[in-house]
Parts: C-alpha cells; sequence; structure tokens
C-alpha cells in the first residue's frame, strides 16, 4: 500500500481524495461563512489582491481550479468579459455547486466542470492564466497537478497560487493555539463538524513552505516564481510563468 498523509494521518494514497471529498461535502453549505469567521474576514482581501495580480484582460482564457464557492471566478469574469472565457472546476460536486449558484446570483454563468486538478480535460497551451485558491495542499499529487497546470497554460502563462503557508516565527505560538484548539470549536458551533477543521489545521503544516513550494513549481513547468506573503505569512500567493 502507498501511503499519504490526510491531515497528520497516514492514509492510503487511493483513499486521500475520497476523504478530501468528504471534508468539503460536510462543510460546503457554510463554507463561506466560516471562512468570514476563521479570517476575520481576511480572506476576502486576500482574494482580492491575487485578482489585482492576476490583472485578467478583455478576451483571456482562465482556468479557475478548486474554485469552490466562485470569489476568484466571479472577480475574473468581470474583467474577461463577453470575449474572454472563465472554467470553474473544482474536484467536490458540492461546493461546485454551492459556487456555480452564487455566480448565477450575480448574473453571470460560466462552465462549470467537475474534474480532478491532476488529470484536466482540456487541450495544451489553452489558458492565459490558471489560478488556484486554497486547494494545492488537499491535492494528492501536487508535482501532477503543477504540471498538468502548466501543460494546460500557453508559453509565457502564469500560474497564481494562494495557499496558507508559514506564518512568521514570532506568531507560530499563537497561530497554533489559534489553529488548534479555537478553529476546531468554531467548525463546531457553526458548522456541526470540529474534525474537518482539525484537519484543515493539519494540512497546513503538512504543506510545503514559501520556498519549498517555489522550488517545486520551478522544477514542474514554471521558468519564473515569485511569492508575495500577506498576513505574516498566514496565506502567501505564488505567481509562476510557464516556461517558453
Amino acid at each position: 500500500m502507498v501511503t499519504t498523509h490526510f491531515g497528520y494521518e497516514s492514509v492510503d494514497e487511493q483513499d486521500k481524495a475520497r476523504r478530501v471529498r468528504g471534508v468539503f461535502d460536510s462543510v460546503a453549505s457554510r463554507y463561506d461563512l466560516m471562512n468570514d469567521l476563521m479570517s476575520g474576514g481576511l480572506h476576502r482581501a486576500w482574494k482580492a489582491y491575487t485578482a489585482l495580480v492576476a490583472n485578467v484582460r478583455e478576451g483571456q482564457r482562465v482556468l479557475d481550479i478548486a474554485g469552490g464557492t466562485g470569489d476568484l471566478a466571479l472577480a475574473f469574469a468581470r474583467k474577461a468579459g463577453r470575449t474572454g472565457q472563465v472554467v470553474h472546476t473544482d474536484i467536490n460536486e458540492a461546493m461546485l455547486r454551492t459556487g456555480r449558484d452564487r455566480l448565477l446570483d450575480a448574473g453571470v454563468i460560466l462552465p462549470t466542470v467537475v474534474c480532478d486538478a491532476e488529470k484536466l480535460p482540456f487541450p495544451d497551451g489553452h489558458f492565459d492564466l490558471v489560478s488556484v485558491a486554497f486547494g494545492l495542499r488537499n491535492m494528492t499529487h501536487k508535482d501532477s497537478a503543477l504540471r498538468e497546470m502548466a501543460r494546460v497554460l500557453k508559453a509565457g502563462g502564469r500560474l497564481l497560487v494562494l495557499e496558507f503557508s508559514q506564518v512568521a516565527r514570532p506568531l507560530r505560538g499563537a497561530y497554533d493555539l489559534y489553529s488548534f484548539k479555537v478553529l476546531p470549536h468554531l467548525g463546531r458551533l457553526v458548522a456541526g463538524d470540529e474534525g474537518s477543521y482539525r484537519y484543515l489545521a493539519e494540512s497546513i503544516r503538512m504543506h510545503p513552505n514559501q520556498e519549498e513550494l517555489k522550488a517545486l513549481m520551478k522544477i514542474n513547468g514554471f521558468g519564473h516564481v515569485d511569492y508575495h506573503n500577506m498576513t505574516a505569512g498566514v496565506v502567501a500567493l505564488h505567481v509562476g510563468i510557464k516556461c517558453g
């Protein structure tokens, strides 16, 4: 049996995707509310900055991976305009359905696709921009997913990875206390699910830090990679440019 991590737990590699789907099936209906509570609303600023850096232009093609409730897809669609295309994807149908409904409420209809980031159903060199926000850490084979993202990008196209990362050292004690004590308690009270939010805290610690993710992107199809820390490294935005 080949194993991988599910938070701090070691599980069968073939079983991880199913368990991650279970987490997001459980929290989909309260996902946005929990994000607001967990981050004090900061997740909206993090995504707004990501959309600013993305600088989507009229007519561009954009792929939003692990697009969930559709915040970034909506921001991109407003910039790509009628001549562009934004594809909203997620491996989790419940999350994607929630996002599709929110987009429809905003008057936006986008192609919505349930798909695995490690096996993207799109042609080579199709997109100008690929984004993945708070999804990469849940993928079983991050290297395979990054190679797929590079494959579907045009030469010179950009990948934006917004993800929880390694917080600045002076804040780590307080951050750990919040992550492992407060966050599961919030999950139990608001979403009726303590375990999923404990997994969230653990998955952040198992994810590559800023420099490690930069190196991983560079060996999987991206010639130039920068990252921008936000909120003292609680999250980082990595921007990679596909090799020509």
